[in-house]
Formats: C-alpha cells, sequence, structure tokens
C-alpha cells in the first residue's frame, strides 16, 4: 500500500506535500480574481500544505490558489502563501509579487496519520486531519501554470494610482511525480476576517487529498503583460501581504 522512497532520514527536501481540492461556485471564483482574469473550467480550489527548503532552511507554508484562465491559458491564481519565515516575505513580493504573508504552521506525518494546522491573527482558520489508504498512480510529467501580480502603489497619502503597474508574473514549474498516495480525511476550514477561505470560497463538493511527492525538473518566474491599471485600482487594497481583497492592509471593512 505504501511503497517506501530511499531518502535521508530527517531530510526536509523530500518532504511530500498535502494537497486539499474541493469545488466551490464559479461565482464565488470570479469574485476573487481580479480584472484580467476569469474561472477556470472547473471552480476548483486547491489547498497545499508544504515543508520545502528556501534558502537553505525549510519553509512551512499554506498555498492557496483557485482555478483560472489568464488569455486563455488555463492555471492556478494565488490567493496566498502563508508561511513561518519572515525573510522570504517581503523579498518575494517586491521581486516577484509572491503573495507571502506570516502564519503558524503545524504539518506532521506519523505512520500513516496526518495533520496540519494554519493559525493567522490568532485565527486557527485551517485544520486537517486524515490517514494514508492507499498509494495512486503516479501519472505523467506536468506543467503547472500559476499567477501573480506585481505592483507598486503610487507614494501618496490620498492620490490613486500606480507607481509600477499591475503585471502579470508567469510560473511555470514542470513536475514529475515520485510517489503519491490518498489520504482520507476531514478539512475544517474556521471564520477568519483574515483568510476568509471559508466566507469568500465555500466547499460546494467533499475535499479531496492526498501525499503528493514532487519531482522538480525546472521552474520559470517572467514578468508578464501588464493588467488594466484603473480596473485593478479596487483590488491593489489587500488583506496583509495576500491576494485577498482587503482594506489599507486589513480585512474589509463590513
Amino acid at each position: 500500500m505504501n511503497e517506501v522512497l530511499m531518502s535521508t532520514p530527517g531530510d526536509h527536501y523530500n518532504w511530500p506535500m498535502l494537497k486539499i481540492r474541493y469545488l466551490t461556485t464559479e461565482a464565488a471564483v470570479a469574485e476573487v480574481l481580479p480584472p484580467g482574469f476569469e474561472p477556470g473550467s472547473r471552480p476548483e480550489v486547491t489547498l497545499t500544505v508544504y515543508n520545502v527548503p528556501v534558502n537553505g532552511e525549510p519553509e512551512h507554508g499554506l498555498l492557496t490558489t483557485v482555478s483560472c484562465k489568464h488569455k486563455g491559458q488555463e492555471g492556478q491564481f494565488a490567493l496566498g502563501y502563508a508561511i513561518d519565515k519572515e525573510a522570504e516575505i517581503f523579498i518575494s513580493q517586491e521581486k516577484f509579487g509572491q503573495p507571502k504573508y506570516p502564519a503558524d504552521i503545524t504539518y506532521y506525518r506519523l505512520m500513516e496519520q496526518v495533520g496540519a494546522r494554519v493559525t493567522h491573527q490568532k485565527y486557527t482558520f485551517l485544520e486537517f486531519y486524515g490517514q494514508v489508504t492507499e498509494t495512486l498512480d503516479n501519472g505523467p510529467n506536468f506543467d503547472e501554470h500559476e499567477f501573480w501580480v506585481k505592483y507598486s502603489r503610487k507614494a501618496h497619502y490620498t492620490e490613486p494610482g500606480f507607481d509600477f503597474p499591475p503585471h502579470v508574473v508567469n510560473v511555470v514549474s514542470n513536475y514529475g511525480t515520485a510517489q503519491k498516495l490518498k489520504v482520507e480525511g476531514e478539512l475544517i476550514l474556521r471564520d477568519s476576517p483574515w483568510d476568509p477561505i471559508k466566507d469568500r470560497l465555500p466547499p460546494q463538493s467533499k475535499p479531496e487529498a492526498w501525499l503528493w511527492t514532487p519531482e522538480f525538473l525546472g521552474r520559470s518566474v517572467n514578468l508578464g503583460e501588464p493588467l488594466d491599471a484603473d480596473a485593478f485600482e479596487p483590488w491593489a487594497s489587500t488583506i496583509g501581504n495576500s491576494r485577498w481583497r482587503g482594506s489599507n492592509g486589513g480585512p474589509l471593512k463590513s
């Protein structure tokens, strides 16, 4: 049921990612996407809990994406990377527009038990507990398209606009699969004004989950075309460093 991978004990390099995916409504996906993007062929939400070495040290994180299209290309729009390392937050945003922000992440596997918990601004907004049940087919190699947005708002107290207008950042990752394990478990989403997954992307299907040990074959990150700056203006004010729409760095005001 569970094939053993050859790796050095305690090595963070070979940690599997916990992938959780569910369907929401197309209207919900459309609501969280900025101008220039539209919902993908299926209204999917993907939550990826990971432990990946970045700059030589482990980074625990939760990546939240929704399926989308940009100029006909299917891909994933990144709403946020909740991570436990401050060093990577600001440089990732400054250079690439990658929406990383601080959070407390618990992620573990003990034999066949898998657990994850994510807390931000004292709200534990996501938990998952499950058990590995079977080995799945690895499938073919594939390319994953992810979209970030890079911009710099105008240095003025009252005037809108940008010093660097919003541009799409195209991220293409090339993957193989070393191992894929089905996980049966429970996803718990809780209300949080800082991480409004439950409110803005409510599940409409039973989540599916799996442990995925990727083979990293390549990655490119490139600045793409500009977005309509006037249309994007309302989306420039976000919750923290995420891509959730907010108000002056905090949650939307009611």
